[in-house]
């Protein structure tokens, strides 16, 4: 039986029978080290422990914790009794957390205690009162009418929550048999995760993704980066993110290899684990490259383990991909592209191509992935060299979002493609280059200016940290060009400077009109930079609300 007809749990079952004391998941912070035997018998206790909590195939249970053991344990323990884990981003407060646990009709929540100034449990007691008097496993909740069941990770006993150790102490209470009839009943097809899109516009929505769409996304991108059982992945982004999920932990089981995450990103932790835990791959969004290349400057670190590794979540710039290339020593460092909807990897470079192709596109199609370029306005497919939106399909595409027929039917169309909302294009080679949002296009005058372009070139600017291009309302061109600018170090800068900077070297009509400068952009707690926060806050600061015209 082939890896990527496997269901996530029976991945588990496979290495811990190939290669029962090799290291699967290490916690440096924690000291704690689990081989793939030791992590098989703790899923099985931890799936046990659900099933005599109740939870039947198909029930949903959402996790709410920060990069936590019990998170990579709750992935692989709950699709072996075909439950459905659903991911609570760290960041929500309560009027979000609220929305994801009505909307995906979650039965049972596991959560940490806090996390930074954010109280879990007190924004879950004020959405349930009745629940600090309520008995583990007895709660009753009137905003969430299916929620029985809550799991405390944490120190002591909290009211209406078992604790993981009740948890685990149900599990071992029984039969194996009955964990193992219930995992036959799986299948591959069945949805393993309701992963929430970040909701930059709008609610967010529950993308239902199967077993099959995340062990087969899983394998091959790590295939892309030529895995293999003796390479240790430092993980550091998050997992509620399909970047920590399937880029890092799936990509890293199906081949066997040895998951190591941080908890929570640091810059000097990272590098640190990289060291001393001589990780051979690293993942991060482009922010947390550019925070590892600071932290280099400051003290020396042994990174020469390092062999390959992904940059995604957002753009990536051509002058960061080359510095971490050189200075952090990752030779076959690959860019992925995809979304939450695709499992999520869509396009990615391999180990193997020339480092020019690995620094200017987001790489080639994985194995059984078909994708084209369409006109936005007609759906034509275009040929290479021309720009249009992406479309997708395979294996890779959900089943749909969760409840919601209609914003399913309007991002799947009838036959299968999965509709992006990217602007790309498509190489003579059959390389694909993103070029920006379909609502991120600046309209200037009736001429179009992709943000990424602009982006690209102020990047080749020394004194350039971290740029963001947004549209800005204009009433004289409908958008004018903002640059928001992080420069390096103690550098300062003026907006004459980098208008003479771009002078003669990009067309007059892409010139920003206004440059920028700020030490932070708004982000989500995934890493993606909010552009249209962004944009906002921008509109506010140049005191361009005057300049806002009502659009259809």
């Amino acid at each position: 039986m082939e890896i990527i007809n496997r269901t996530i749990g029976e991945l588990i079952d496979y290495y811990s029978e190939v290669q029962p004391e090799r290291e699967c998941l290490v916690f440096p912070e924690r000291k704690l080290r689990y081989t793939y035997r030791q992590f098989q018998q703790e899923c099985n206790i931890v799936a046990s422990g659900f099933m005599k909590l109740g939870v039947k195939k198909g029930d949903h249970v959402a996790i709410w914790c920060t990069n936590l053991p019990e998170w990579v344990i709750c992935q692989f323990a709950l699709p072996k009794i075909g439950a459905v884990l659903i991911t609570v981003n760290t960041h929500y407060r309560r009027y979000e957390l609220e929305y994801l646990l009505r909307q995906s009709d979650a039965t049972t929540l596991v959560l940490m205690d806090s996390f930074r100034d954010a109280s879990y449990v007190e924004m879950l007691y004020n959405l349930c009162p009745d629940l600090e008097k309520a008995s583990p496993g007895t709660i009753t909740c009137e905003r969430f009418p299916y929620l029985k069941n809550l799991v405390y990770l944490g120190e002591g006993k909290r009211p209406g929550m078992y604790t993981w150790e009740e948890l685990r102490s149900l599990g071992k209470k029984v039969p194996p048999d009955e964990l193992q009839k219930r995992q036959q009943t799986v299948n591959p097809e069945d949805t393993a995760i309701l992963m929430y899109t970040s909701g930059t516009t709008g609610f967010p929505k529950g993308a239902m993704l199967t077993h099959s769409n995340l062990v087969m996304d899983g394998y091959y991108i790590g295939e892309s980066m030529n895995l293999g059982v003796e390479d240790r992945m430092c993980i550091p982004v998050p997992f509620f993110h399909c970047f920590g999920s399937v880029l890092g932990n799936l990509a890293s089981v199906t081949h066997g290899g040895t998951m190591i995450p941080i908890e929570q990103f640091n810059s000097q932790i990272v590098l640190e684990t990289v060291e001393e835990e001589r990780c051979t791959a690293l993942h991060g969004v482009p922010t947390m490259f550019i925070a590892e290349l600071e932290e280099m400057k400051v003290r020396r670190y042994d990174l020469s383990s390092l062999r390959t590794g992904i940059m995604a979540g957002s753009p990536c710039p051509i002058e960061l991909m080359k510095a971490v290339t050189k200075q952090m020593g990752i030779r076959e460092l690959t860019v992925a592209y995809g979304q939450t909807e695709a499992s999520p990897v869509i396009t990615q470079t391999r180990t193997n191509d020339p480092i020019e192709l690995r620094v200017s596109t987001v790489g080639r199609p994985l194995p059984g992935v078909e994708v084209k370029i369409v006109d936005p306005e007609t759906g034509e497919k275009l040929p290479p060299g021309i720009q249009g939106e992406l479309c997708t399909r395979g294996f890779l595409v959900m089943k749909g979002y969760y409840k919601m027929p209609k914003a399913t039917a309007e991002v799947i169309d009838q036959e299968g493609w999965l509709h992006t909302g990217d602007l790309a294009i498509e190489t003579t080679d059959g390389y694909y280059k993103i070029t920006g949002r379909v609502k991120e296009m600046i309209i200037r005058g009736g001429e179009n200016i992709y943000p990424r372009e602009i982006e690209e070139f102020l990047y080749t600017n020394p004194n350039v940290l971290d740029v963001q291009v947004i549209g800005v309302p204009s009433r004289k061109y409908g958008e004018e060009a903002a640059a928001c600018i992080r420069l390096r170090g103690e550098i300062t800068a003026t907006e004459e400077e980098f208008r003479e900077f771009c002078r003669g070297k990009i067309s007059r009509f892409k010139i920003p009109k206004y440059f920028v400068f700020m030490d932070s952009y708004p982000m989500t707690a995934s890493g993606k930079i909010q552009k249209y926060k962004l944009r906002q806050i921008m509109i506010k600061r140049l005191g361009l609300e005057h300049e806002l015209i009502e659009t259809v």
